[in-house]
């Protein structure tokens, strides 16, 4: 990551993100604001998280940007909370209740050991023919995952078999600065 994010910049990425939200579900035109803070004007990738009583509700991200990432946090919001697989997209009644984590995530870096991944600093993405996944750093420490269920739990959200990480697949670790609303308003 360039430079760590002040509690100002992490609070307007919050902002933006939820105000997105809600504006895509309510069908709201959102005011065009103008974004000067060095940070939030850098190109890094970054997933946004929607939880709903502490149970995931959504997450999308991407690890590369052309834009810079204050857009990217509102693309990535209105993503989560509309087009997520899993998911029926947000509806009025779900805009209620939500919380959301966002994860500025640092480049991918592969590896060519296992041994080289910090179960809680870094996060997985696993590729394989064409079945890819990834989790987050704090996914593992959520469960309590040791580096390997870590490993077999992103080739099960690749669609792989849970040991396929052993043969045959390109491993790419990241950091993540993840940081979340204490309470919305």
């Amino acid at each position: 990551m360039n430079n760590k994010l002040t509690a100002r910049e992490k609070n307007q990425l919050l902002k933006l993100a939820r105000e997105a939200i809600i504006n895509c579900v309510r069908e709201v035109t959102p005011k065009k604001k103008e974004v000067t803070d060095e940070n939030l004007q850098s190109h890094q990738g970054c997933f946004v998280s929607i939880k709903v009583n502490g149970t995931l509700r959504g997450c999308i991200g991407n690890f590369t940007s052309e834009k810079p990432l204050y857009k990217l946090v509102q693309e990535m919001a209105v993503s989560a909370a509309t087009r997520d697989p899993r998911f029926y997209p947000m509806k009025e009644q779900d805009l209620e209740n939500f919380d959301m984590e966002i994860s500025v995530l640092s480049p991918l870096q592969k590896i060519s050991s296992i041994e080289e991944i910090e179960v809680g600093t870094h996060g997985l993405y696993i590729e394989k023919n064409f079945s890819r996944g990834v989790l987050l750093p704090q996914v593992a420490v959520e469960f309590g995952w040791d580096r390997e269920t870590f490993l077999c739990q992103t080739c099960i959200k690749a669609g792989l078999k849970p040991e396929d990480w052993k043969e045959g697949t390109d491993i790419y670790i990241f950091s993540a600065e993840v940081f979340c609303e204490k309470a919305h308003s």
